[in-house]
């Protein structure tokens, strides 16, 4: 039996036992016994009638269908005694119901309901009174049940996606309509919420790290077997039945994308349905395949048209995939960073393989609160990640009433930002409207057109390695002498080739052309680090640009980065912003008047780095950081170009590319596209693939 859940007149004391729970269950149903996972009597009830047929050889007369469908209502009502304990004459009723509408040999025994049960789910219509739970926040039901592409069960995705977690069990469920709650301190939030054995076959739903000093009778409980309610994103069965293989089979099919649209539906029209997801504004995301990519295009605005539909394709699926990414019960061990923020560390369950992160994702921290806390949440950033053990490192924003003493009991959840995806859209409007955003040449080559290679003219060098550098073979020194004599080169190496030398060399020369400062970039942080280190040898100034997001990430090449060279200028006309600068390391914050002072002289120092720099390295998709995209750079090489969607590689291109490089392996890792629909369309071939396409290699 199951104890813990109490009716408002019961005193908070010791758990009810079973006999006084069978006394008072049609008024207070919150005590029953615990249901065995592995029995499928209850699971599969037509297996029963299959079992019986069998048994009395699936005759005619008396023992035909009347027959096995009286005995199926008699074994069904034992299975329901056995699995539920003290179910109501209703559960039996309906499970005995449940059981014969698998029966084909005689549909009128059980015909189809014309109408669904209020209790249905709102996502794929299963109702199966065990199987289904209410959302005491919004009224409506789901199931326990996760169909395809979703990431959690029907009701958790629900409460994640609504930020609610108070539920109330079906009047017909084992435990009858009750909410669920602790036993002791009353917290209904299901995410912190879990169980503890008591006695043989008898459990107690408590909160994590609730105190129970003080209780009578609670000397037996081992709190160090608690163990949560929700379990890989769906409730323990044994509180909340999974659907059975049939019922599964008459869901509702439902896509992650509509499931999704809905709940957005909600929060404006709670009276929408399922139906209005078919209708409402913007259901080209679910409708007909969008365009295809071209190998040519008449003109930028062809290509915008293309290429737009698909950017917003990926996003809206990233943004889903993200937002449902919430991770509950994790343990928190607290730190002080040397900036004097908090820094929270936890363990990702090792199952949890799909939430991928990296330095620099921004996490919201939650603590649902106890009765000497209350309830907590922060934003911070992922600055430290070890894949070895799991464990997450994050700089908090604002540490101010963090709970440091309570170290169970926390939530997780992404915090989704578009930047990356609008600075595409960006770069495809700037190309289409901005004459200048390229030349002539390379905007004709990028939409596929047959134009001749205009001259570049510039000396040679003698040498064409560079200083710091290993000397490169014959096939490396012909890449380089062939990049430095046109304007878009197409590098193409196998692993273990040497193209990050190559293309380090290739940077120190254009550098030497003196026609300006040279841009690099690459899909990923370790590429462009791995290459700033490799230029910074040759001896040219070199200026690693990160994300404000990822200044307080690990990195071995910080001494290049645009924030440390800030930090560390010792010039006398910097002395105001290094003396803002420590006050703020201080004090944590500054005066309106001193924030502004302290912005306008940071911005000023930055400009000045940025413009005594001979080359500046980032990421494709922080070249749309307007500190970098309000300065032109007439040469831009791009690392690992076969890795970066299209539209990335397009970020930092349109800041006046006249002489493009695109280096890479298309035989290797190409883009990571989560979107079916946006791969399916062409979204996973990368530019540096549609190049070598268009030349037929």
């Amino acid at each position: 039996e199951v104890e813990g859940l109490k009716p408002e007149s019961r005193c908070r004391g010791a758990p009810m036992e079973y006999e006084e729970f069978q006394a008072s269950q049609a008024s207070q149903p919150f005590a029953f016994e615990t249901q065995d996972d592995d029995d499928d009597t209850q699971a599969q009830p037509f297996n029963f009638i299959d079992d019986h047929e069998e048994d009395g050889g699936g005759g005619g007369g008396a023992d035909g269908p009347a027959a096995a469908g009286a005995a199926a209502d008699d074994m069904m009502t034992c299975a329901v005694c056995d699995d539920g304990g003290g179910a109501s004459a209703a559960s039996v009723g309906a499970g005995a119901g449940d059981g014969l509408e698998f029966v084909e040999e005689d549909e009128r025994e059980a015909p189809v309901p014309s109408e669904l049960p209020a209790w249905a789910c709102s996502y794929c219509n299963v109702h199966t009174p065990s199987a289904v739970v209410k959302c005491v926040t919004t009224g409506r039901w789901f199931c326990n049940y996760r169909p395809p592409g979703l990431p959690a069960s029907c009701i958790v995705y629900h409460l994640i996606k609504s930020r609610n977690n108070e539920v109330t069990l079906h009047a017909e469920s084992p435990l009858g309509e009750i909410t669920l709650e602790c036993f002791l301190t009353g917290t209904k939030n299901v995410f912190s919420l879990g169980f503890v054995p008591v006695k043989e076959d008898l459990v107690v739903l408590l909160a994590r790290d609730v105190d129970v000093s003080g209780i009578e009778d609670a000397s037996d409980w081992d709190l160090t077997k608690w163990q949560p309610l929700v379990r890989e994103k769906a409730f323990v069965p044994w509180l909340v039945k999974q659907p059975t293989d049939s019922e599964a089979l008459r869901a509702r099919p439902c896509s992650v994308a509509q499931i999704s649209r809905l709940e957005e539906l909600w929060r404006t029209n709670p009276a929408a349905t399922y139906a209005d997801t078919l209708s409402a504004e913007g259901d080209a995301l679910d409708g007909g395949e969008p365009a295809p990519i071209q190998r040519q295009y008449e003109d930028a605005y062809q290509y915008q048209s293309i290429m737009g539909p698909l950017v917003r394709l990926e996003a809206e699926n990233d943004r889903q995939m993200r937002e449902a990414q919430t991770q509950e019960a994790l343990s928190v061990r607290w730190d002080m960073a040397l900036n004097k923020r908090r820094l929270a560390y936890f363990t990702l369950p090792s199952n949890e393989a799909e939430l991928r992160l990296v330095g620099g994702d921004e996490l919201l921290l939650r603590h649902p609160g106890d009765a000497s806390h209350p309830p907590f949440e922060a934003t911070g950033t992922v600055v430290r990640l070890n894949h070895a053990s799991e464990e997450v490192g994050l700089e908090l924003r604002s540490g101010g009433g963090a709970p440091t003493d309570l170290s169970h009991g926390y939530s997780v959840d992404v915090v989704w930002k578009s930047v990356a995806y609008d600075r595409m859209q960006t770069a495809l409007k700037t190309f289409a409207v901005d004459e200048t955003s390229v030349s002539g040449y390379i905007y004709h080559r990028l939409l596929g057109h047959e134009v001749e290679q205009p001259p570049v003219r510039t000396p040679l060098p003698r040498r064409f390695g560079a200083p710091g550098l290993p000397e490169l073979n014959h096939s490396q020194v012909l890449a380089v002498k062939t990049v430095l004599q046109k304007a878009l080169s197409i590098v193409q190496g196998p692993p273990g080739t040497g193209k990050t030398v190559t293309s380090a060399s290739i940077v120190y020369h254009l550098c030497k052309q003196n026609t300006g400062q040279t841009l690099v970039c690459a899909p990923s942080n370790v590429a462009v680090d791995q290459l700033s280190e490799k230029i910074h040898m040759t001896g040219l100034r070199v200026l690693r640009f990160c994300a404000k997001s990822r200044e307080s990430a690990d990195s071995r090449v910080e001494y290049l980065t645009l924030h440390y060279q800030v930090r560390h200028l010792d010039s006398p006309a910097n002395a105001e912003l290094r003396k803002l600068q420590a006050l703020k390391e201080e004090l944590g914050e500054l005066s309106q008047a001193d924030e502004k002072r302290f912005n306008s002289l940071r911005r000023r120092a930055e400009l000045e780095i940025l413009s005594a720099a001979d080359v500046v390295c980032c990421t494709c998709s922080a070249a749309g950081d307007p500190r970098i995209s309000s300065l032109r750079f007439r040469q831009c090489l791009i690392d690992e170009a076969t890795q970066a969607p299209e539209p990335e590689c397009l970020i930092p291109i349109v800041l006046g590319a006249k002489q493009l490089v695109l280096v890479g392996d298309h035989q290797q890792l190409g883009p990571v596209v989560m979107c079916k629909k946006a791969a399916r369309a062409g979204l996973g071939v990368s530019l540096f693939e549609r190049l070598l396409e268009l030349q037929g290699r």
